[in-house]
């Protein structure tokens, strides 16, 4: 049965009803269990132009939860990598060690809990896509809505087709149980869809908003997006489309690499998405977002529980004096270009200051770090996306330009660090394009399918126990294959 449920705000513009079918099992953590503020029968709703609004807003209040940035996120996007380990104490939630040591099983919680959150966003999508079309309203505002519905369904079953292979693909709410039920959907259709739903976004979508919609999926971030899974796919005369036309629409570095991290500077010039959050005064359900509190330095009130930590193996990748790795790490003892001193006997030696919140910010009794956006595509990334596919294609003086942009963003104005990159080798310049994303990108959830796209998995994660012909996807969550009756098949290996 449909449930609806009120979602109060998140920045800039009003999240509205929750509409949420529950198609999957749904996050554990009490502080999403919220109490309705008001409900609206099914009957009543998908009527007027406000019904759309609230519809859509619920999309993007979904993308902040739990399930989407937090432990299920960091465990299977990021922790399994060379850059991250679990931190917090070794005693503190140890099953993360299973993701990184790749010995976790189909029963392992964050599995599920990933996949519910996907699909919980895409729910929310296909309701929007099956229910707006009749209602009565400014024809413009709606095809607006509805690109902005499948720019989002094209983000989750991205992030679903990476981490699990083969995925069910469902384009519209089951009209019956006979259509809950589904098996998984070979990949490369997935693939196919994902890049429909994006080229059909980015034909309507604005390139920019006023400011009470900022923050709202636009043109460029449907383009870049588009690019990003093109290059999974290895479609490099497309990624260079795509990538050329996101670099002619007026996007740029922010001139600081460690401030373009802080909250004041989110959805600035270089940022084409964030999935947006905020701390509201007196609404505590609403300030959810737990993608700092996380992260945040442990023993610290104002810090957060110190998980999805930095390794020595990232420390090592950047070039001596790199500004990048004191703007990535934040080292214990340290104090922050903000004035926060990490004490010298927090548990970790390390922690990720992409998404450090300055203590200054901490209220008492809410998430720390709860206005912190997590940034999903910055222009930085299209340069190195722009670069890549460049060198691919043999255009080397491209690839150089857009590469080196990145490293004179780094280095400020500082030329005797991060020279530019000056070989016309296609091999040595695929290397230094692969070792400036892990630079420029790192602790961003992108690193380990990074690695495992670009084919060096064995190489970088072999010892730490990845097997090729397994571990290039993550097992299905049990469960689901359990409810499915064991339609849903599982992975290889596992």
């Amino acid at each position: 049965m449909k449930t609806y449920k009120n979602i109060t705000i998140q920045k800039s513009f009003i999240f509205g009803l929750a509409l949420t079918l529950l198609l999957t099992s749904s996050c554990k953590k009490s502080f999403l269990n919220v109490d309705p503020q008001g409900q609206q029968s099914a009957t009543d709703f998908w009527k007027t132009e406000d019904d759309a609004t609230k519809a859509v807003s619920a999309i993007y209040a979904g993308l902040r939860t739990w399930e989407n940035t937090a432990f299920p996120a960091i465990e299977i996007e990021s922790t399994a990598s060379d850059e991250a380990e679990k931190g917090s104490t070794p005693t503190d939630a140890i099953y993360f060690n299973l993701y990184d040591s790749f010995t976790v099983t189909a029963t392992e919680g964050a599995l599920n809990a990933f996949w519910a959150g996907q699909y919980r966003n895409i729910n929310l999508c296909n309701q929007v896509l099956d229910n707006v079309p009749p209602i009565d309203m400014d024809e413009a505002l709606k095809a607006r809505y509805l690109a902005e519905a499948k720019f989002i369904r094209g983000y989750s079953y991205f992030r679903l087709v990476r981490a699990y292979g083969d995925v069910p693909l469902r384009l519209k709410v089951p009209a019956d149980a006979t259509e809950y039920n589904i098996p998984r959907t070979d990949k490369a259709l997935v693939y196919e869809q994902i890049e429909n739903d994006l080229t059909e976004a980015a034909a309507v979508l604005p390139q920019s908003y006023p400011a009470a919609d900022l923050g709202r999926a636009t043109k460029g971030a449907a383009l870049g997006m588009h690019a990003k899974v093109a290059m999974y796919l290895k479609k490099w005369d497309l990624v260079l489309s795509l990538t050329n036309q996101v670099m002619g629409m007026g996007y740029g570095l922010f001139p600081d690499f460690e401030k373009n991290f802080r909250i004041e500077n989110e959805n600035n010039q270089e940022s084409l998405f964030e999935v947006q959050a905020q701390l509201l005064m007196g609404d505590k359900e609403a300030s959810n977002s737990q993608y700092s509190q996380v992260q945040g330095p442990a023993g610290v009130t104002e810090g957060g529980w110190g998980f999805n930590v930095p390794t020595p193996e990232l420390l090592a990748a950047f070039e001596p004096g790199d500004p990048r790795k004191d703007a990535t790490i934040l080292f214990r003892g340290e104090t922050t270009p903000q004035g926060d001193l990490i004490p010298a006997l927090v548990p970790n030696e390390m922690y990720n200051q992409k998404s450090y919140v300055p203590f200054s910010a901490y209220v008492s009794g809410y998430t720390q770090g709860a206005g912190q956006n997590f940034r999903v595509l910055r222009f930085a990334e299209v340069l190195l996306m722009n670069a890549e596919a460049a060198n691919e294609l043999g255009n080397t003086s491209l690839a150089l330009s857009s590469l080196n942009k990145v490293r004179a963003r780094a280095r400020g104005g500082n030329m005797a660090i991060l020279p530019d990159v000056t070989t016309t080798d296609q091999t040595a310049l695929r290397k230094a394009i692969y070792k400036e994303r892990q630079v420029e990108l790192a602790m961003e959830n992108d690193r380990y399918f990074d690695v495992i796209r670009q084919g060096r998995a064995a190489e970088v994660f072999g010892p730490k126990g990845w097997k090729a012909n397994k571990n290039e996807v993550w097992p299905l969550p049990q469960a689901e294959i359990d409810l499915s009756g064991n339609l849903l098949t599982q992975n290889p290996g596992y």
